[in-house]
């Protein structure tokens, strides 16, 4: 059997020796007649031997009772200290879940310890691989893999840009190899930055085209130029023909400044709109009044659909007047001589639509998509007159009015594009 737990031998000896010796002085005073035996002192003698024994076994175990409160006490903070860290990591995994960034920390053998659910999002991953143990089977882009074992060598931060192909972002990733104490784990950061890139991208195409369009009629100016000077000018059949030209280039220069200058303006949200309620038809006549010459001279008939009694649009006239003058001018630039544009107005749920038909060319679905980017040409060969420009500026008018702009076309049948704005309340 064994000894009993926290047990102190040393103890229960000097308390058994202390009993021995009480037991003998007891014999000794019997022995030598000093008290007498009775059933009394028998019960009495009975009863000190026990308590002696209690105490003794007490007094040996004594330690045991003080160790065991302390483990009790240790056990009670124990349970406390968990408590505690329970809520610190509920209040970590609260944190980390309304981060955009993503976050994932990695020990020295690759594994994943822990991850934050923006990660989800930004690699596309189904709640099956969002469990993944293993780096490589948690992200599953080599690169940002090779970005950890770098930065794990190197002991150095490693930085790196990549495109995700399953969530179809672009990330900036960022790889710490943190320090004592926490020493060979390294925390990887994710941030999108899809967004800024696609911006950078619609710069760089901005400037390029800015450029080409630039080039373009300057580099025409300077062949006239050159012409004139050597000996044009002494033709003044030529000379005229020349300035015309001239003349044509310069209008085009300065119809790009001026639409650029209109664009920046409006993307900057620096133009106020003066919003009053207008008649849809009063608008709708308007616009086509100032295009009815255009159209007669490309054999173009130009017709209005517009019932009476429309609710009015709580809207800035002048500037739609501007969206639908740009419709039509399009439509009338590549409808054939023969050809009809409808512009129409009609009442929606809570909006009014405003549309431009044409028997025209009509545009590509990959078109369509691109129509109302800025410089964006359906058919640059066919389309050299224009800036590109104007149903950007048409789709920040229309949004500014908070509506929408959209086309339907099919090639070789024509396209009708369509915008609505809301009504007046």
């Amino acid at each position: 059997m064994g000894a009993l737990p926290g047990f102190n031998p040393r103890r229960f000896f000097i308390a058994f020796i202390f009993q021995a010796v009480m037991l003998a002085a007891a014999y000794s005073l019997i022995r030598h007649n000093i008290i007498r035996i009775d059933v009394t002192l028998i019960l009495a003698l009975f009863i000190l031997l026990v308590a002696i024994l209690t105490v003794s076994v007490a007094f040996a175990l004594k330690p045991a009772a003080e160790r065991m409160r302390k483990i009790e006490s240790l056990e009670t903070k124990l349970g406390e200290d968990r408590e505690i860290l329970a809520r610190q990591e509920s209040q970590w995994q609260k944190l980390l879940s309304y981060l955009r960034l993503g976050v994932v920390l990695v020990d020295g053998n690759g594994n994943v310890l822990l991850s934050n659910p923006a990660m989800q999002r930004l690699f596309a991953l189904s709640p099956e691989e969002a469990k993944a143990s293993s780096l490589a089977h948690f992200i599953r882009h080599y690169q940002f893999v090779e970005l950890w074992r770098t930065a794990r060598r190197e002991k150095i931060t490693q930085t790196l840009s990549a495109e995700v192909p399953q969530s179809k972002r672009f990330l900036r990733a960022e790889a710490y190899p943190l320090r004592e104490p926490l020493q060979d784990l390294t925390l990887l950061v994710f941030e999108d930055v899809t967004e800024l890139r696609h911006l950078e991208t619609i710069r760089r195409d901005f400037v390029s085209n800015v450029s080409h369009e630039l080039r373009t009629p300057l580099t025409s100016l300077k062949v006239l130029i050159e012409s004139l000077r050597s000996g044009a000018l002494e033709e003044p059949a030529t000379a005229s023909r020349f300035l015309g030209h001239i003349e044509t280039e310069v209008d085009a220069l300065t119809e790009l400044v001026s639409e650029l200058l209109e664009l920046a303006r409006i993307e900057s949200q620096q133009f106020p709109l003066q919003r009053s309620p207008s008649d849809p038809c009063a608008v709708l006549k308007q616009g086509v009044e100032r295009l009815h010459l255009q159209a007669e001279r490309a054999g173009v008939t130009l017709t209005i659909e517009c019932e009476e009694g429309l609710a009015h649009v709580l809207a800035d006239a002048p500037r739609l007047e501007q969206v639908l003058v740009n419709l039509i001018h399009n439509a009338i630039k590549f409808t054939p001589s023969g050809g009809v544009i409808t512009v129409a107005a009609k009442q929606g749920p809570g909006v009014i639509e405003f549309s431009v038909a044409d028997t025209g060319a009509g545009i590509s679905p990959d078109n369509q998509q691109r129509i109302f980017e800025r410089f964006y040409k359906a058919n640059p060969a066919r389309n050299r007159v224009g800036t590109g420009l104007g149903l950007a500026i048409a789709k920040h008018i229309v949004e500014a009015h908070e509506g929408n702009i959209g086309v339907e076309s099919k090639e070789g049948v024509g396209s009708r594009f369509f915008f609505t704005i809301p009504i007046a309340r």
